[in-house]
């Protein structure tokens, strides 16, 4: 992997393009200040000072006693240490706000490359959802994940010379309750050539896809065609998309080939192998969870599963074979008819 391949998977780079296929975003550039903010990880958790008096948690109480109580610092005089102040960033606040009023009122958010998924437990709703510029701040302060992005983006790259990029972004993607999430899929593109489809939610067993396997298929090897090939610059990479049910193919996002990518129901190495045997450009596998045996297990944790280290010798790799090889032999039992 090369530093340009991930720059080009960057939202601020690929939506301009795709605007028109894509889920409705608004993009804007983060001060230093607010990415320090992000960084720190040396003081108390703070949330910004809204100026416009918006809570990221609305339905707490709060008692002043306790509060009063909360705050009494041991020592006296100089020796006391002063509590830190909160952090205030009017300015990208009202961007923020304006955004989310054209957006509908609801939005979620991401930055370069990823979004706060494994924060979301910690919000009202248990989502991404949010509706203020409090509660984006809140998921983005508590995100682990989000490291990624302002630390390591470019950690697997042969050619790294940056540390991060120059400027960090704020992506305002419109919120769609409605969305359902068996309906997205990651596709892997080698050489120009789409060579693998996988349903992207595999920590659950969706009984409607079996049926509808194939008309998945042929939609997204359409788009693919149509939209995603002749207007994305890299030759590997993989990209998400979202299935209408009229259909209609969304794109959600792209990532890079191979590295922090999560392959979800391949392997990078069945993958790589498969791009040197094929022959045939209209071959595509695709790959869907079958029953509830196939179920990717344990993943359900407070860290979504893009960013485990699935690397090789790590904990989660091996469970993961683990899990495979337990799911082979089940499957050639008697008791599973095989």
């Amino acid at each position: 992997m090369k530093e340009e391949e991930v720059n080009r998977c960057q939202i601020q780079d690929w939506y301009p393009k795709f605007k028109s296929v894509s889920i409705k975003t608004l993009i804007h550039e983060l001060p230093e200040s607010f990415v320090d903010y992000l960084l720190d990880d040396h003081g108390p958790f703070l949330l910004p000072v809204s100026i416009t008096n918006e809570d990221a948690l609305p339905n707490r109480i709060h008692n002043p006693e306790e509060e009063e109580d909360y705050q009494v610092l041991e020592g006296s005089g100089d020796e006391a240490e002063q509590p830190s102040l909160p952090p205030s960033f009017p300015e990208l606040e009202l961007k923020i706000k304006e955004s989310i009023e054209l957006l509908g009122g609801a939005v979620f958010p991401k930055l370069n490359w990823s979004a706060p998924k494994d924060s979301a437990w910690i919000s009202t709703t248990g989502t991404l959802q949010c509706t203020s510029f409090s509660e984006i701040a809140l998921l983005l302060r508590a995100s682990d994940s989000l490291i990624h992005d302002l630390c390591h983006a470019y950690d697997s790259c042969i050619d790294k010379s940056l540390s991060r990029p120059a400027n960090f972004y704020l992506a305002l993607r419109k919120w769609y309750p409605s969305l359902r999430p068996e309906m997205e899929f990651r596709c892997f593109v080698r050489d120009g050539l789409l060579v693998g489809i996988s349903q992207r939610e595999v920590t659950g067993f969706y009984p409607g896809l079996l049926e509808k396997k194939n008309d998945l298929e042929v939609v997204i090897r359409q788009f693919f065609l149509d939209k995603v090939s002749p207007s994305f610059e890299l030759a590997n990479y993989t990209f998400d998309v979202y299935v209408k049910k009229d259909d209609r193919v969304k794109l959600v996002d792209f990532n890079p080939w191979g590295a922090f990518t999560l392959p979800l129901l391949f392997t990078w190495e069945e993958l790589e192998q498969k791009c040197g045997e094929e022959e045939d450009e209209d071959v595509v596998e695709f790959r869907i969870v079958e029953s509830h045996c196939a179920v990717r297990p344990g993943l359900k944790t407070a860290v979504p599963y893009d960013y485990l280290d699935v690397s090789p010798g790590s904990g989660w790799d091996q469970f993961l074979r683990n899990a495979d090889q337990e799911l082979q032999r089940q499957t050639r039992s008697p008791e599973a008819g095989g």
